[in-house]
């Protein structure tokens, strides 16, 4: 399923103004019973969309809903490949689904995921027209050997794409997620389709959160915050949707051309582990250590009795100690 059916737009587009709107007129615009109105109406909190009953009211959205504009998100970062599809499994999975025929740079937006991915097989929450749900294609002609520093390089770009909306004070944490005051923003997927000696095939997958529905927020087992929390201001996913795009088009040329090193300063500027104690989470042990950064490729600088140990991502966590 990719979109709502006829009936389901109809209703999304009523409420959409956050406005009251009673069950018999509900009814009459769809051409159904009140009884199918309940239906209806439990089919869009089911995909995660905050939506009450008041009696002698009739139903409202907790929020205004404003959903993603695939044209508008084309004019705003100059970039015609761009999909708004209303519902997937996953963005990723979308873009995967159709390698090698993409070309690079073509993003996937969602409003809803059946089944969006976290990093080691997590599932990533995923409410209606609530959060960011995108993805972007990038073949890298040098193979997979320079891709190690990629989710760092991603992560300084989310960040950039942030404060060009309005959103200050984020920080990254090694290796794929962002963070604000301790809590977890917004997490990067990346996932490859490559062979030795060949182009590797990249799908990077970014999930911000927000405007978190409060019942949406109890499946989260931890400590989260939303982009609604941090700024007086709405925020448009269309506009920072483009701003992520045209982060990414700057950087990932630049980055396969000449790797992660120009951007270390970057990263240490936010790194939210920098010279901390921290632990190490690897398949078998912990290691406990400070926190020194990152070196040129991308791997963990941890400083155990004054040497340095090195750790790439993968099956490796980070966690304060």
């Amino acid at each position: 399923m990719s979109e709502l059916n006829k009936k389901g737009n109809a209703l999304l587009q009523l409420l959409a103004d956050g406005q009251f709107h009673s069950g018999e007129k509900i009814g009459e615009l769809l051409g159904v019973s009140r009884t199918s109105v309940s239906n209806y109406i439990k089919g869009l909190q089911e995909i995660g969309l905050d939506i009450y009953k008041v009696p002698g009211r009739g139903y409202q959205s907790a929020n205004p809903i404003e959903l993603l504009d695939e044209k508008l998100i084309q004019r705003l970062s100059n970039h015609k490949n761009v999909k708004v599809e209303q519902i997937l499994d996953s963005t990723n999975q979308w873009l995967l689904d159709k390698i090698p025929n993409l070309k690079n740079g073509q993003t996937c937006i969602a409003e809803y995921q059946l089944a969006g991915k976290g990093r080691r097989g997590r599932k990533w929450i995923s409410p209606f027209a609530s959060h960011l749900y995108f993805s972007y294609y990038w073949r890298f002609e040098s193979g997979i050997e320079k891709l190690s520093g990629l989710s760092l390089l991603v992560g300084i770009a989310t960040v950039n794409a942030l404060e060009k909306t309005g959103i200050q004070g984020v920080s990254l944490k090694w290796p794929n997620d962002l963070y604000y005051q301790g809590k977890k923003l917004a997490g990067i997927l990346i996932e490859l389709n490559a062979q030795a000696n060949e182009a590797c095939h990249t799908v990077i997958g970014i999930g911000i959160n927000v405007r978190m529905p409060p019942e949406q927020a109890k499946l989260i087992d931890q400590p989260w915050i939303d982009l609604s929390s941090l700024s007086e201001e709405k925020i448009d996913r269309n506009i920072l949707s483009a701003n992520i795009i045209s982060e990414l088009q700057t950087l990932l040329p630049e980055y396969e051309k000449n790797g992660l090193k120009a951007h270390l300063p970057r990263w240490f500027e936010l790194d939210c582990f920098l010279n901390h104690p921290v632990n190490v989470l690897l398949a078998e042990s912990n290691k406990a250590g400070i926190c020194r950064g990152i070196d040129e490729h991308g791997a963990l600088l941890l400083e155990c009795d004054g040497n340095i140990e090195t750790f790439i991502g993968g099956e490796v966590s980070l966690r304060l100690a």
